[in-house]
Formats: C-alpha cells, structure tokens, sequence
C-alpha cells in the first residue's frame, strides 16, 4: 500500500462532515467524570472503515510517521474489535499467529520486558533490605550511641522515641519531599533518568549509614535514603505499568513486591549472618543495603524509556520503537500505539493541560481522578493499617519480648522473611486471575484472626514452650496471608489507576500516603507496645484491619485485564453508584451463595463492557486455531 499525498489526505477530509451523522449511530459518548451506565468503552469502536483510515493517516502525517500508515491502519484495524482480528482481510498469517499467542500463550513476551521489570524491581530490594537492616541493627546501635532503649535504661522514654525517630527517617524524607519530587523529576528526565537519580541516593546513603559516629548523623544519612526510597517508589510501579501489556500488567508490576519482600528475606539472612561480627555488626547491616542498588544503577540504561512518556511528550516515532522492543511484533506496536493515543485523546477532553500545582489539585477537583486519589489513598493506607511493618520494622524486637535470645529473635525473624518471600508468589497468577480487590478482600479478614492470635499467644507463661512457638506460628500464618494479598496489590493499583497526565502525581499521593503513615508507625509502635502491652498491639493493629477491610469493599474497584486507558472508564462511575452496588447487589449476592450456599444464585455485574474481556477473546482465538 503506497503512502497517502497530502492532496489525498485533504480530499479525504471533504468526507468528514456527511460521516459524522452515520458515525454517531455506532458510538456513544461516555462522560469520564460520570459514568453512570458503568460501560466500558473502546474509543475506535463503531468508526466506519474510510473515517478510520482517514484519522490513522492524520496521525501518521502530524507525527511524521507516513513510512509506517499500512502498519499502523492494520493496527488500528484489530485494536477496534480485537476479537474479530480473524476476519480482518489485511493481516499477514504470522501477524494472526502472533495475536492469538498473545492471549492463548500471554507469558511469551519479548526478554526486553522481562528484564526490564526485573532490573527496575530490583531497586524495591533496596527498600525491603534497608527495612530489615535497621529491624536487626536496633539490637545494638542505640547501645552504642548512648540511646539505649532497653526496659530499664537511663532516659529510656525519651531514647524510645529518638529510636522511633532514627527507623522512621526514610519514611518521612520519602512522604515530605522524595516521593513528590518525582512528578518534575519524570517530567524532565523520564523513567530511567528518574530510577537513576532513586538508584544513586540508595546507593551512597546506605553506605554513609556503615561510617556515621552518632545519631544526628544516621539519622541524616536515613533521610537522604528517603529521598531515593520516595521517587523510586513513585516511579518503579509506573514505569512496569506502562510497559506491560493489560493481561499480565499486574503479575509484572507485583514484582516490585516479590523484591521488596526478597530484599526484606535477604535483609534477614545478612543480620543473622553479621550478628557475631562484634561492635561493627550494626554499621554492616545497615550498609548491606548498597548491594541491590549496583545493577539498578548500572541496567537501567540498557532497558526502554516508557513509550507512554514518549507519547506525553508528542515523541509518537521513539514511542513505536520502544513498543518494538516490549511486544512481539511491529503490529502489536502500532496497534498499541494507535489505540493509547485515541484513548488519550478522550482523555484529554476531561483533563486539559495542567502544572505541577493544578495537578495536585485536581487529584481532588476532577471527579475521575478524585476516585482514583481515594481508592489509592485507600489500599496505600491499608497496607500499613494491616500491622506487616510492626514485624517488618520491629520483629527482633517483639520477639525478644516472646522471651527470645537475641540470637533466636534473629532466627525467629529470618523465617518470618523467608515466609514472606515465598507466599508472595502465587499473586503472579492469581493477580490477573482473580484479581486486587478480590485477593484483598479475601486476605483481610485472614490477618486479623491471625493477627490477634499471635497477641493472645503472649499471655501464654514465657515459661512453656508454646509461648515463643505459637506467637511465631501465627506471625508467619500473618505473612502468608499478607504476602499475595495487601503485600502487591497497593503499589500495582496505584500505579495504573492514574489518567497519563496525572500519573506521576498520583502516584507520588499514593507513595507518599504510604511511607507517611509507614513514618508514624515506625515512630509510635516501641511506644505503643511499651502502653499497650504486646497482646494489646496486635489487638489494636487487627481491629484496623477490620476497618481496612470495610474501605476497600466500599471504595475499591476492580482494574484486572483492562489497559490504562480503559481504567478512565472504571473511574468514571461515581462512587456512590459503586458502593450502591456493592451493599445491594454484590453483598446479598455473597450471603445467599456462600454463607447460605444456594445454588443457581446469579450476580449482575457492575460494568457493561464495550469489547470483550480477555477470557472472552481467548475462547474465540481458540476457535480460530
């Protein structure tokens, strides 16, 4: 197919006007700011063939990519009813085969995107080992620096809180300044310049945590961690998302959990190996930490720039290439290129151009993206409502309470690592199976029972033998349930729940929401567990959990298997509509089903979809084999 002149492009346009009666027939306008209907809606669908072909050749002329127009209209071809891509008459047969394997065989993705999550998530390492190098550093470094917080140390309520302090350091460095300095970081660096400039201040500040010779100065060197920590954090999830095609996006993203909870495993395994290292035990737990910054710093270069920042900064041609090396094929590049720059036009017609302040604001003022702040506000607060951090952040400590030695406290805390390392690996499947608020709403409940157990198992007699063991029994069952349910799911919505031009500072509120209330909880929980007793913390802490349980059922949608751009949609139903459904049609549903175990009991689903999910597009490329 030869390239279209600009004369033929413009007779073309004469077109236009006598279409636009007969497009409006096939399509329906959905307002992103009130979607009441709850559809779910392709922007290509039902734009007869001609129009179609006209607006792909617009787009190829105004971004100077008319080399690629035959490319580009078969990709808009199939991204306006991808199931039908069978009957589309343009398709070469080993661009159909590579469609249907990418629903039928939706794992066999390029190695470019394989390593580029695995290289990117190995900086949450950083975060999980400098959470558990503090958790062992705490037995002796206040000793050393004359801030012993020990039951019956001198000045021990006001050493508490300057150990509360120290621990928190990273946590509100990353809530007050790192995690929101990555919206003008990415805006004028990008992803990679962004993990970059993360990866540097992870590197150096934990290996100034080994050489500092008092407080004050650990405590600076933990700030500075916080400022990499924030904008890693805020930026990491997002630069997987992008990257990913919707089928698999939350197994990939989920691994920056998996490495935040190999890294916290890791963190474990070095205090339990460094503990007889003498007086500098301390200074090498805290310093470890570098280790998984190296590759970070060193690979992120070699991995694609987000095509979607490409796009937001109008750079459609490096978009396309970067797309070429995360998908199989020159066609599903552009057909996902064509299709995020049609769904962003729609975007665009809500959102508008913004700086930095307006975008801030209008996390709360524009009704769409209000519903993304509150539902990432949610699962981001909830992750630490849950309690995991009083192990993750203390567990040394509360095991000596359970009457370990500072050796077993250790041990004991290592196997809670390593159990929080392996049970997070089922949520790579079950994430896009069963999906985030599934896999919340069914692990809440299960911390909390679990949770109060382990507080109750401390009013056992220290002098029996089940007192230690049942306490560490029901903190691991805690981290089996924690591991593929609240562990991976937070920082996977937030990072895709977010419009394109407010995902940056979106993802920075959720981020810093977080490590915020990360920061207070480091902060209150040796003097909650000194007023409290241990029974009555984790008592306090399940009872949050309860709460936690009840905002995500009511505030929490569901994003499994739709593209970023579809989201728009999800978020567009007002809030009151979906906490309407869920109290009316959703919860009934549940008590007939599973508590009264009635059969033939059908549930009305919430959102209409326009295109075929991916179950649904499976089974018809399976008939097409």
């Amino acid at each position: 197919m030869s390239e279209p002149s600009k004369e033929k492009v413009e007779s073309l346009q004469e077109d236009r006007l006598s279409e636009e009666n007969d497009a409006e027939k096939h399509t329906e306008r959905i307002d992103l700011n009130s979607n009441l209907s709850a559809k779910i809606k392709n922007p290509l669908a039902g734009i007869p063939r001609k129009k179609l072909f006209l607006q792909v050749d617009e787009f190829a002329q105004e971004n100077n990519m008319t080399d690629l127009v035959p490319l580009l209209r078969k990709g808009a071809l199939v991204a306006q009813n991808p199931p039908e891509f069978e009957s589309i008459a343009e398709l070469e047969p080993e661009e159909r085969e590579a469609l249907r394997n990418e629903v039928l065989h939706k794992w066999r993705q390029p190695r470019a995107l394989y390593i580029t999550v695995i290289l990117c998530s190995v900086g949450a390492a950083v975060q999980g080992w400098d959470q558990t190098g503090s958790n062992g550093a705490n037995l002796s470094f206040p000793i050393e620096f004359g801030i012993d917080d020990s039951p019956g140390a001198p000045n021990v309520d006001r050493n508490t809180w300057i150990v509360g302090l120290i621990n928190s350091a990273p946590f509100i460095a990353s809530a007050l300044f790192g995690a929101w300095c990555s919206d003008p970081l990415n805006y004028y660096f990008g992803r990679r310049g962004t993990i970059f400039f993360s990866a540097v201040f992870c590197f150096a500040s934990v290996i100034g945590s080994g050489f500092v010779h008092n407080w004050p100065q650990l405590f600076i060197c933990r700030l500075l961690l916080g400022v990499g920590m924030g904008s890693k954090a805020s930026t990491v999830p997002i630069y997987a998302a992008e990257n990913c095609p919707a089928s698999i996006r939350g197994g990939l993203v989920m691994c920056w959990q998996m490495w935040t909870a190999f890294g916290i495993f890791l963190g474990f395994g070095a205090n339990l190996v460094l503990f007889r290292t003498g007086s500098i035990a301390w200074r090498l737990q805290l310093g470890s930490a570098f280790l998984p910054a190296v590759p970070l710093l060193i690979g992120i270069y070699f991995c694609p720039e987000s095509p979607r920042w490409y796009i937001k900064k109008g750079r459609y041609h490096d978009a396309y290439k970067s797309l070429c090396r995360l998908r199989n094929t020159p066609l599903q590049a552009a057909r996902d290129l064509y299709y995020i720059h049609a769904q962003l036009a729609v975007e665009a017609d809500i959102i508008g151009k913004s700086n930095y302040v307006t975008r801030f604001i209008e996390l709360f003022t524009i009704p769409r993206v209000r519903r993304a702040t509150l539902a990432s506000f949610t699962v981001m607060i909830a992750q630490q409502m849950c309690g995991i951090n009083i192990i993750a952040f203390y567990s040394s400590t509360v095991f000596l309470q359970a009457n370990a030695t500072p050796e077993g406290a250790l041990l004991a805390s290592f196997g809670f690592g390593l159990v929080n390392f392996v049970f997070a690996w089922p949520a790579v499947r079950t994430i896009d199976t069963y999906g985030r608020r599934t896999l919340l709403l069914f692990t809440f409940p299960q911390m909390a029972w679990t949770l109060l157990a382990a507080g109750l198992c401390f009013l056992i007699p220290q002098s029996s033998k089940a007192h230690l063991g049942l306490v560490a029994l029901f903190i691991y069952l805690f981290a089996a349930f924690y591991s593929p349910g609240e562990g991976p799911v937070p920082f996977t919505y937030s990072a895709e729940i977010f419009p394109l031009s407010h995902r940056e500072v979106g993802m920075s509120w959720a981020v810093a929401t977080n490590l915020f209330w990360a920061a207070v909880l480091s902060v209150s929980f040796p003097r909650i567990l000194d007023a409290f007793t241990p029974t009555g913390a984790f008592g306090f802490y399940a009872g949050l959990n309860v709460l936690a349980f009840i905002m995500i059922f009511l505030w929490v949608p569901e994003t499994k298997q739709r593209t970023l751009e579809e989201l728009d949609y999800v978020f567009a139903v007002p809030t009151r509509t979906h906490m309407h459904y869920q109290l009316t049609k959703f919860l009934p549903y549940f008590v007939k089903r599973y508590i009264l175990m009635r059969k033939g009991i059908t549930l009305q689903p919430l959102y209409q979809f326009d295109a075929p999910v991916a179950e649904d597009i499976q089974k018809i490329s399976e008939k097409g084999r």
